[in-house]
């Protein structure tokens, strides 16, 4: 096992690398990346602290995108070699594996459901019920729109538009001061 310590930015390993670890996020959050046709990230994963990262690679020889740490992360890297054994001589382990694979997979169907969804609009609101409902300040937003599989522009042209229209309504709402960029708290 190894520790290891990573920018915000930095790269945990490149689509098509050899895998040798698997990563566990001790600290910090990481995304899985890749970028489609039109030059835009498409984030598959996001794990926090506690989470394996890149499970689908545990039998692969190569990685299938990149990992990127979105802030200051530290990972635990465990040998591949050694997470293939310990599935085949300890039942408990592969239990614990299998749910949170499903876990996963859960999570991954959400959000392949949140990408069919026509409008920008329609992305927001379903990504706001499920992350409790507040939008991102300022700082965090290329990430939100990432995951959202829209552009930034496109996004900010949304929150802006909600902004204004409860504005208009006189609600003054957290929607509208942090349009205006008076709420950055930097995560997505």
């Amino acid at each position: 096992m190894r520790h290891r310590r990573f920018a915000a930015g930095a790269l945990l390993f490149r689509r098509g690398e050899r895998i040798h670890w698997l990563h566990v996020v001790v600290t910090g959050r990481v995304h899985l990346v890749r970028q489609t046709l039109q030059g835009s990230d498409l984030v598959l994963q996001r794990a926090q602290a506690g989470s394996p990262l890149a499970e689908a690679s545990l039998f692969a020889e190569r990685y299938h995108c990149d990992g990127r740490a979105e802030v200051a992360t530290e990972t635990l890297g465990i040998r591949i070699a050694a997470v293939r054994e310990r599935l085949s001589r300890e039942p408990e382990f592969a239990r614990w594996w299998a749910e949170h694979l499903a876990r996963e997979v859960q999570v991954a169907r959400l959000r392949a459901e949140l990408l069919t969804l026509k409008t920008v609009a329609e992305r927001l609101d379903a990504w706001l019920s499920l992350s409790g409902g507040t939008v991102p300040g300022r700082g965090a937003r290329a990430r939100l729109a990432a995951e959202l599989g829209v552009s930034p522009e496109a996004l900010y042209r949304e929150i802006n538009r909600r902004a204004r229209c409860i504005a208009a309504v006189g609600e003054g709402s957290n929607l509208e001061r942090q349009a205006d960029g008076e709420a950055d708290d930097g995560q997505a």
